[in-house]
């Protein structure tokens, strides 16, 4: 709900607090008309004008709009209309067994796929009790691709964000070296993106071979291209001049408005779920957490700059962990046969179907182990009752997951807490009183995915 106009006097009645609240719009997602319609009342002695922007993000093409309420060259009023890619992941997930979750959530911020599968499986294992059972290879895999896939979402903002500004050189430098990144997921995982290669319990393989070769030669590739990047917006003035003083919002503001992430961080708040609340062992890495004071879409881009290197800085630390680890049999999956799915998997000469070796092996097992493979994959395995809320610092903030079991084989409810969500609601803090100009930049320092906001 939005209240326009004033303020009521301190010790007024509440009749005379509501006459004094004026114009009261119900954001339903219908009252658009209601809006414009306001707009049209006050043209004539204000010249305001109602205009939709949008779309310019690569994020946002078709699925964000953007209702603008124009002075000029000045933003009044600035309103974002979501939910045009809403695809139902949550609902779906109460569908389907609690390992076949993981090829759903991953498609929420498509950007931060294994973000998403992380959050999702943790709380699965909170549930089960199953957190200190964990394979250490597991949880070292877990955050190698974590910080890999930090590296590639960052990437993909600030790539995006020469290029709203006209810079196109700056998205094809950020473009290359993301390409690197997603080669060593499609090396690692099987897929560029939506890989669903977390699971409840581990991972869904180990590395393969030659994994920590093609790892360590892109960590000697890596730093050059990110100071080459640097570089080139640095000495950029239009950049500059684009984005210092810009889409302001201080620490009070994001703390009203949930804002979490690197635009918290830009205030001079060093607030990482890393450093406050460590995951996966994170407390045994050592990593430092970037800062900024400006408040602005410059001070943003320098924390997703500078975490580039802290997130390399962590992957170095876990290619050196599995290097030490070469026990023929360390496993990347929870060894509790009614949890872990069978993952030593080969693929037979057609690369469609399993392998003769594979099948021998299975089929070669007592009768009850066949029947309980069966059931595990076909019905899955039950979580006891409960519900958990589990975080993880994402690339854009904090990204959790609040799952409810009802003690059955699916869940009974599953919700994305997506920072995405959260920050487009600080559009209008940011925008409104600047130029119209300065949206393009906002939208941009927010880095928004919209698969994450509608969900």
């Amino acid at each position: 709900m939005v209240r326009v106009t004033t303020h009521a006097t301190p010790g007024a009645t509440d009749a005379e607090a509501d006459a004094a609240q004026g114009r009261v719009y119900n954001v339903a997602g219908q009252d658009w008309d209601e809006v414009v319609a306001a707009g049209e009342e006050d043209r004539s002695e204000n010249e305001l004008i109602v205009v939709n922007m949008g779309p310019q993000h690569p994020s946002t093409h078709g699925v964000l709009r953007l209702i603008l309420t124009l002075d000029g060259e000045t933003v009044r009023e600035i309103r974002a209309s979501i939910g045009y890619l809403h695809t139902g992941i949550e609902k779906n997930l109460e569908y389907r067994t609690w390992t076949q979750g993981t090829t759903f959530v991953t498609r929420a911020d498509y950007l931060t796929p294994i973000f998403n599968e992380a959050a999702y499986c943790m709380a699965v294992e909170r549930l089960l009790g199953i957190e200190d059972k964990l394979p250490e290879r597991a949880l070292i895999m877990r955050v190698l691709l974590l910080e890999l896939n930090r590296v590639a979402s960052h990437l993909g903002g600030i790539g995006p964000f020469g290029l709203e500004l006209g810079a196109t050189t700056i998205f094809l430098q950020a473009v290359r070296m993301r390409e690197n990144v997603l080669d060593l997921f499609e090396l690692i995982t099987g897929l560029r993106m939506n890989h669903a290669f977390i699971r409840p319990g581990g991972v869904a393989q180990d590395m393969p071979a030659g994994g920590l070769e093609a790892v360590r030669d892109f960590l000697r590739k890596a730093p050059r291209l990110v100071h080459d990047l640097r570089t080139l917006i640095d000495a950029n003035p239009v950049f500059k001049a684009r984005t210092q003083g810009i889409a302001f919002l201080d620490l009070q503001g994001c703390m009203a408005l949930g804002v979490t992430g690197p635009i918290l961080r830009a205030t001079g708040l060093p607030w990482d779920l890393r450093k406050s609340q460590p995951y996966l062992g994170y407390e045994t890495y050592e990593f430092d957490v970037p800062t900024q004071e400006t408040c602005d879409a410059y001070g943003r881009y320098l924390i997703r700059i500078e975490e580039i290197d802290q997130s390399l800085r962590i992957v170095r630390q876990c290619v050196d962990r599995l290097a030490e680890r070469t026990m023929p049999d360390d496993p990347w999956l929870i060894q509790d046969a009614k949890i872990g799915w069978p993952a030593r998997l080969s693929l037979g000469p057609d690369g469609l179907g399993p392998s003769p070796e594979h099948i021998a092996h299975i089929m070669g097992q007592s009768m009850e182990a066949l029947i309980h493979h069966f059931k595990l994959v076909t019905e899955g395995f039950r979580v006891p009752a409960g519900q958990v809320y589990q975080a993880v610092e994402s690339p854009k903030g904090e990204l959790a997951c609040h799952v409810v079991s009802d003690g059955g084989t699916r869940p009974y409810r599953v919700h994305l807490r997506d920072p995405s969500f959260h920050h487009l609601q600080a559009l209008a803090a940011m925008c409104e009183g600047g130029l119209l100009a300065d949206v393009i930049p906002a939208i941009a320092s927010i880095d928004p995915v919209i698969g994450g906001v509608d969900r």
